[in-house]
């Protein structure tokens, strides 16, 4: 796939990055839809922006505390930044800032967000805490398009883990990432590859397999 017509996409992140990391490695293959051109912060000492640069990539950093509570300005000026580098596809890859109305709606159908959680279960922070004091069998992640509403837009792709007895936060934790490292990269190719239809709250998928299997591949 020639680079002419692959997406032009943004990373934005608030902490080190590792599912951004795992988008940057999938990238990397000549067949992969989707070219990362930036990566961007809300936080100047995210340390995923340092991992990026070594990467090869271009960076920005907009300090939402400069902004004090106007959420609006803030994503006006990430806006305005996006559009700088002719961005086409906005991916949160912990990205810990609640997006705006305006915000969402000018990117609608072009911003996707990765949840550690079977969405519509335990949307919001905590979720492996949540999901083993409630004790559900089944734990996961959740690849979906954001929506002015907060982890409750259309989703992409969903990857289950077991909860095991001995679990805790932390190993749960753990096999739960390993999913959003396998997924997220998959669902960013499906959409990058203009193969994701919104129906309401359902995504279906279509078009031909022309992408290699290693890149799509079904639901964990």
């Amino acid at each position: 796939m020639s680079e002419a017509t692959k997406k032009r996409v943004a990373v934005l992140i608030s902490g080190r990055g590792s599912n951004m990391a795992s988008l940057i490695e999938a990238a990397k293959e000549p067949g992969y839809p989707a070219e990362i051109v930036v990566v961007g912060s809300n936080r100047p000492d995210a340390a995923g922006l340092e991992a990026a640069k070594e990467a090869g990539l271009q960076t920005f950093a907009i300090d939402h505390k400069e902004f004090g509570k106007d959420r609006a300005a803030f994503d006006s000026a990430l806006s305005a930044e996006l559009k700088k580098h002719d961005v086409e596809l906005v991916v949160l890859a912990g990205f810990m800032r609640l997006l705006t109305p305006g915000f969402t709606e000018e990117w609608e159908g072009r911003l996707i967000n990765i949840h550690p959680a079977l969405l519509p279960s335990f949307p919001g922070l905590n979720t492996h805490a949540r999901a083993l004091e409630t004790g559900v069998k089944l734990h996961g992640a959740t690849a979906h398009f954001v929506t002015s509403e907060m982890d409750v837009g259309p989703i992409i792709m969903q990857g289950a883990v077991p909860v095991l007895d001995d679990d805790s936060e932390q190993t749960l934790a753990a096999r739960v990432l390993e999913v959003e490292h396998q997924i997220y990269p998959e669902a960013l190719a499906l959409v990058a590859a203009e193969r994701t239809e919104i129906n309401g709250m359902r995504v279906t998928v279509v078009g031909s397999d022309d992408l290699d299997d290693d890149l799509i591949a079904p639901t964990v």
